[in-house]
């Protein structure tokens, strides 16, 4: 958090989040403008503040989680019973979310519910502690039994809460309250190291999700990564199609919501991703001091041979040598830093690797200095730090870094950090992801948004946001 003078200066996903909006919304009136900068990527940010992902590591640590819930409910029955006869009134009242807060100070605070659910009374077959910890244990078990899958399931939120209702006894009711239930139970316990219950958050915050929304959402089981095949890794995920629905709660709470970024196009799209009608919109030709921007698109290596990142084509060696033999000429060629972008991880590491068996990685180090982003955070900051050092030193360095990694995202390469940008291959999605065609179903239905143009707009936002560091 960044204060001056009377703006509070917030990284825009606290808003969108509803497990900590409540904190950002309290400092904030509805006379308020709010303005989501760097905003390119929102609708994601959108969705997955609303998806929920859980593995067979989840549900074990849910269920340590409970066993220690269970040890504080009895200690507390044994010295301060009054805490939890007073928190079973205040649930009869109706007045159980975030705990002794009124409703009107923290609707914000968990946008997966409705106005109308909040000003309704917890079941009451959830209000007594031992008993909202039974319901817990059974859902949690019963999600234990849908990850043993051998192939991949699909359901929509209405089939699921069903089958968890006739298998579990667990009603739509009870699962749209677990998420506040579980904050109360908490606070009366005063339970305050919240980290080391992560795991039952997580379940309980997928219960009110799945409970609450019967459209927008879909279930994927899967029990493996199709692009690791051999490595089991069941995983059950609450998929968020509609971006709408997390940053509503925004639009309908303050007067004004400013979208913008240097990468929002075409901005005639976010609109409909966001299903909302924009007062105004502009759009701005960038402006520059000088012509530093010559983009060049290459098909064909030094051997004429073309060269594409189609996935039937990236293993090829001869398209591997081309990009290899790309990158030596240019770092011959530019001073100080080059940039260089990847469609993924798996990608960087292969094509990295395979230039070193051909030695065309050690030829480019003649030149300049070779750094890589991983997917530690540490590691990244250290390679960024030293690629700067070897830039302002006059060595000069080769960044690799992953086009939707978090380098792309926030890090200005600008000046003699970033003299070229190489990317290679075009950003799109990975098109066979069961969630990424499960969301462009909801889009084509819902929005009209046609399949391909949705995949040509985030590849293209993507492009232009590595282009622009």
């Amino acid at each position: 958090m960044i204060r001056y003078a009377n703006i509070v200066v917030y990284s825009y996903q606290y808003l969108l989040d509803p497990k900590v909006a409540n904190i950002i919304s309290k400092e904030m009136q509805k006379e308020c403008v709010v303005v989501f900068d760097e905003a390119h990527n929102i609708d994601n940010v959108c969705i997955e503040a609303l998806s929920v992902s859980i593995r067979q590591q989840t549900l074990d640590g849910a269920t340590r989680n409970l066993n220690r819930i269970a040890q504080e409910i009895d200690r507390f029955k044994a010295t301060d019973a009054g805490r939890l006869r007073a928190e079973y009134n205040r649930l009869v009242e109706g007045l159980a979310q975030r705990g002794n807060l009124p409703i009107t100070d923290t609707w914000l605070a968990n946008p997966v519910l409705s106005d109308d659910i909040l000003k309704e009374a917890v079941p009451g077959n959830i209000r007594k502690a031992e008993h909202f910890l039974s319901v817990l244990r059974r859902l949690v078990q019963y999600l234990k039994g849908r990850l043993q899958v051998e192939h991949v399931e699909t359901e929509v939120p209405v089939a699921f809460v069903a089958s968890i209702n006739g298998q579990a006894g667990i009603d739509q009711k009870m699962l749209k309250f677990c998420y506040d239930r579980l904050h109360s139970l908490m606070l009366t316990l005063e339970m305050t190291d919240t980290d080391e219950f992560l795991h039952i958050q997580t379940i309980c915050n997928f219960a009110t999700l799945v409970g609450t929304y019967t459209r927008g959402f879909s279930i994927i089981i899967e029990p493996f990564d199709e692009r690791m095949p051999h490595i089991p890794d069941p995983v059950l995920q609450l998929c968020c199609h509609d971006a709408s629905l997390a940053i509503k709660p925004v639009f309908d709470r303050f007067q004004s919501v400013i979208i913008t970024s240097g990468t929002l196009s075409p901005i005639d799209l976010y609109p409909r991703l966001l299903n909302f009608n924009p007062v105004i919109s502009r759009s701005f030709m960038m402006s520059l001091t000088r012509d530093c921007i010559c983009p060049m698109v290459l098909t064909r290596g030094s051997d004429q041979l073309p060269v594409s990142t189609k996935f039937d084509m990236r293993s090829d060696p001869g398209v591997v040598r081309n990009y290899g033999r790309l990158l030596l000429e240019m770092v011959a060629a530019v001073p100080d830093g080059i940039v260089c972008f990847f469609v993924s991880y798996s990608y960087m590491d292969g094509i990295v690797n395979s230039w070193n068996d051909m030695g065309i990685l050690q030829d480019i180090m003649q030149h300049k200095l070779v750094f890589i982003e991983t997917q530690d955070v540490v590691e990244t900051t250290l390679a960024l730090d030293n690629y700067r050092r070897a830039c302002d030193c006059g060595r000069g360095a080769v960044f690799f870094s992953v086009a939707r990694g978090k380098v792309a995202e926030g890090i200005d390469f600008d000046r003699h950090y970033g003299r070229l940008v190489i990317m290679f291959g075009v950003p799109f999605q990975y098109t066979l992801s069961r969630i990424l065609i499960a969301r462009l179903e909801y889009l084509r239905d819902t929005f009209q948004i046609k399949e391909g143009d949705f995949l040509t707009f985030d590849a293209l936002r993507q492009a232009a946001q590595c282009v622009g560091v």
